[in-house]
């Protein structure tokens, strides 16, 4: 009897630890600082993308799009240890963007590879990148990254969704 309360109790725990990254990464993964990459990966699983960043730090992307409107990035130092957990997609990440110096690396390395397709605009001779956010008080919104030719940012762009779509509550 001892044993299987043990084991439902450590169900129970290992579920409410699952629902509170889900609900709260962010909150989450502040309390997992210093944490290892082993454990990080146990609480929100594989990352959607990882990339080698300067200094021997790593970055690991946690992708909720195209349906979602949150992109999550996990910074390790070089000993493998958890730095920083932040959402992605807000408005204060985007204004950082810096056209004529990022390229499509430095945008992939900050919101991840885009899922949403990428367009093509031949009159600008631009490319693209969209990805789903909420601005301001919950407004869903686009934001898009355009690159010239050489793959360099030229310009960003957020725009109100003014029909909407919210994953919240399963409209699209």
């Amino acid at each position: 009897m001892r044993h299987r309360l043990s084991v439902w109790l450590a169900a129970a725990a290992a579920t409410l630890l699952c629902a509170c990254a889900t609900l709260q990464p962010v909150q989450t993964a502040q309390k997992m600082i210093g944490s290892p990459q082993s454990a990080v990966r146990d609480t929100f699983g594989a990352p959607s993308e990882t990339y080698p960043l300067a200094n021997g730090t790593t970055r690991w992307i946690y992708s909720k799009q195209p349906l979602g409107f949150e992109v999550y990035a996990a910074d390790f130092d070089a000993g493998g240890k958890l730095t920083s957990f932040r959402q992605m997609l807000t408005e204060k990440e985007i204004y950082a963007a810096r056209p004529g110096v990022w390229t499509k690396q430095d945008v992939a390395e900050h919101f991840g590879l885009p899922r949403e397709p990428v367009e093509y605009y031949p009159m600008m001779k631009r490319e693209a990148w969209s990805y789903r956010l909420y601005a301001g008080a919950y407004q869903p919104a686009h934001f898009s990254a355009y690159f010239d030719e050489r793959g360099v940012l030229d310009r960003t762009m957020i725009i109100v969704d003014a029909i909407g779509g919210d994953a919240r509550d399963g409209s699209k």
